[in-house]
């Protein structure tokens, strides 16, 4: 399960409403708005990755319910603290949704750190640092990364606007840029198509490639 238990929960629901009101569901079922930042150390060595993800709205109400410890109505980082650092460590499972290349060398990566939740509106974002299990140097080569989801649960979206693609302490002269996947409207993975039941999303894991086609990619260059 990709993100915390409280998901599983919000699945069946959706599942059953679903199957009442009649069409099968089709994937995704949670959608993130992604945003991040990559860190750099002396020495133009890449040294981690800065996340902030924000859920839809129904995601957000779902996993948030009764977590208002005072009832003042309002959800404090406190409040949240709890379920920010279940949902990081979950992620672990699915290599926290992150694929990194440092001049062509697949990057894997340590503990994450500085897990955070703060709700603003109607949704909830996650933030947190995952830094790489040993810096990396980038030298004459490029930064490449892909921020998805292999089995099309949840949705990933780059935001709109500079802020989507993020260079920390980079050399100077270094720039991103930003991809975004053909089929934009993710929500068009047609359930009704053959072959395309939930039990075929079911069965996928996180070694499957089915999602590296909504694949968000941020490719940083220095000069």
């Amino acid at each position: 399960m990709p993100i915390a238990s409280p998901l599983r929960s919000l699945v069946l629901a959706l599942a059953v409403g679903s199957a009442l009101a009649g069409p099968a569901l089709a994937h995704p079922h949670v959608w993130v708005t992604a945003r991040a930042e990559i860190a750099y150390a002396e020495g133009g060595k890449v040294v981690g990755i800065r996340h902030a993800w924000t859920f839809d709205a129904a995601y957000s109400a779902f996993v948030t319910q009764g977590l208002d410890k005072n009832g003042d109505g309002a959800l404090t980082p406190d409040e949240l603290a709890d379920l920010a650092a279940e949902n990081t460590r979950n992620l672990s499972e699915f290599s926290y949704f992150t694929k990194l290349k440092v001049a062509g060398r697949e990057q894997s990566f340590g503990e994450p750190a500085e897990p955070r939740m703060a709700v603003q509106g109607d949704t909830l974002t996650l933030s947190f640092l995952l830094p790489l299990a040993a810096p990396a140097s980038q030298g004459r080569g490029v930064v490449t990364l892909e921020v998805y989801d292999p089995t099309y649960f949840v949705s990933f979206s780059l935001a709109e606007g500079a802020d989507a693609a993020r260079l920390a302490g980079a050399p100077a002269g270094c720039a991103a840029t930003v991809t975004r996947p053909k089929a934009q409207d993710s929500r068009t993975a047609d359930a009704a198509k053959p072959g395309m039941t939930e039990a075929f999303f079911e069965a996928l894991t996180a070694a499957s490639t089915y999602g590296v086609q909504f694949a968000n990619r941020i490719i940083v260059a220095c000069p």
